[in-house]
């Protein structure tokens, strides 16, 4: 991997850093949209400790109708179980640091070979980690829609963040890069 590439993926990756701790520890974007609480957590929390033994994704639905189906406009529960406890806290943070290290030189290393032409442009290089973010939130978080899953607005404001996180990411290599000016052709 080249020194340019190298150089811009830990901006990336330290703007990215800086980036989540304002969105998600000053604004607390992400505990306000994917961690809400029960009314009567307790009660629900014992009955799923009691129920769960295995980690897994779980769908709870409602009874089935008389004829086999099931029931219109009856709301279905998603129960997500990792297995780990508050305990895994500390290895969740560190899995996170290496995923905003990784995906930043990753893209860098991807964006060194992209042609000279292309990387020699400003909005070219911020634009490709653009892409990239439009990828993992059609992936990632437009995919988490569903059954079970997240509801429409908050699939779409995840899909949002990220995209606007590739762009910060984005912003901080295409700053931090430079590529060699290219060669004038010589004049007869």
């Amino acid at each position: 991997m080249s020194k340019r590439a190298i150089v811009s993926g830990l901006a990336g990756a330290l703007v990215w850093v800086v980036w989540t701790f304002v969105l998600n520890g000053v604004l607390g974007f992400h505990a306000r949209l994917n961690m809400k609480q029960a009314p009567n957590e307790r009660a629900v929390y014992d009955v799923l400790k009691s129920t769960i033994k295995e980690p897994g994704r779980y769908l709870l639905n409602p009874a089935l109708t008389p004829d086999g189906r099931f029931p219109e406009n009856e709301p279905v529960f998603g129960v997500h179980y990792g297995g780990v406890g508050h305990e895994a806290a500390g290895v969740g943070v560190l899995l996170g640091l290496a995923q905003y290290l990784v995906g930043p030189m990753l893209g860098a290393w991807m964006l060194s070979k992209a042609s000279r032409s292309f990387r020699s442009r400003f909005a070219n290089r911020a634009s490709f980690f653009v892409a990239i973010g439009v990828l993992v939130a059609m992936a990632r978080d437009v995919g988490s829609f569903g059954i079970g899953g997240s509801p429409w607005p908050v699939a779409l404001l995840s899909a949002a963040a990220t995209v606007m996180t590739w762009a910060v990411v984005g912003l901080a290599v295409a700053l931090s890069w430079r590529e060699d000016p290219l060669p004038t052709p010589n004049a007869p």
